[in-house]
C-alpha cells in the first residue's frame, strides 16, 4: 500500500518518494518467505500488482518530476556548450598574424584558461546527454530504484563542474585582460562576483544532490545495503 502522507513528505521530490516505497517493497520482499510472492489477495491480486495500483499515480509524478528537472537543466548545459565552445576560438589577447598562435600561450593564466574552458564543455556536454537520457527513460518501476537517480546524480553533478569551470575560465580570461598594475584592484572583486554564481547552485541543488546520493547508494531501509535491481 502507498505509505500515509506524512511518511512521504519528508522526502524531496515524487521520485524519490517513488524510490523510497520501492526500497521499503524490495526489503519486506527479502524477509518474507518466497512463497508470499505468488500468494494472491482476495481480490486475486499479487503483491507486486497491488504495488503497481497503488503507486501508479506517484508513478507519473515522479516521472513529471524528473522531467521538469532535466528540461530546465538541459537547457543550461546547452547554453554552457554554446558559450565555451564559441570562448575556444576567441581566446583573450588573440592569436600571432605570422604563426597562429595565441599571443599568450607562455602565460599560466591562459593555460589556466583554456583548461579550464575545455572541462566546463566537456562536463556540460556529459551533463546535456544525461538529461536527454532521463527524458527519453523507459520510466517503469524498477528503473526508479537506481538507473534514473544515478543519471539524475551525474547529471547534476557534471553541471555543477561546467558552472564552476566556467566562472573560473572566465576569470582568468579577466586576469589576462587586466594585466596592469593599475587595475589590479578590479581583478579581486570581479573574481569574487564570479564566484556568487556557483555559490548559489551549490546551496540550491547541493542539499538535494547529496539526498538523492544517500537515498541511492546508501545504507537500506534496515541500516544494511539493499540488492540494487536494474
Amino acid at each position: 500500500m502507498l505509505a500515509p502522507p506524512r511518511q512521504l513528505d519528508g522526502i524531496s521530490g515524487a521520485a524519490l518518494q517513488m524510490q523510497r516505497e520501492l526500497q521499503w517493497f524490495k526489503e519486506v520482499e527479502s524477509v518474507v518467505p518466497q512463497t508470499f510472492k505468488d500468494v494472491m489477495n482476495k481480490d486475486g491480486k499479487k503483491p507486486c500488482d497491488l504495488f503497481t495500483e497503488q503507486h501508479a499515480s506517484l508513478m507519473k509524478d515522479g516521472e513529471k518530476w524528473m522531467k521538469e528537472i532535466a528540461n530546465s537543466s538541459t537547457f543550461v548545459a546547452a547554453l554552457i556548450v554554446t558559450i565555451m565552445f564559441a570562448a575556444a576560438f576567441t581566446i583573450p589577447g588573440g592569436t600571432n598574424e605570422k604563426t597562429g598562435m595565441p599571443n599568450f600561450l607562455q602565460n599560466p593564466l591562459f593555460m589556466l584558461f583554456i583548461t579550464s574552458d575545455a572541462i566546463s564543455l566537456f562536463s556540460a556536454t556529459t551533463s546535456v546527454l544525461m538529461f536527454l537520457g532521463i527524458m527519453t527513460s523507459q520510466y517503469a518501476e524498477s528503473k526508479f530504484l537506481t538507473r534514473l537517480p544515478t543519471k539524475l546524480i551525474i547529471g547534476l553533478s557534471t553541471l555543477f563542474f561546467s558552472i564552476a569551470a566556467m566562472m573560473i575560465s572566465f576569470s582568468a580570461a579577466l586576469a589576462i585582460w587586466l594585466n596592469d598594475p593599475s587595475t589590479k584592484y578590479v581583478i579581486l572583486p570581479l573574481i569574487l562576483l564570479a564566484s556568487i554564481p556557483v555559490s548559489l547552485f551549490a546551496l540550491l541543488l547541493f542539499p538535494l544532490l547529496v539526498e538523492i546520493f544517500i537515498s541511492t547508494y546508501g545504507p537500506g531501509i534496515f541500516d544494511r545495503r539493499i540488492e540494487r535491481w536494474y
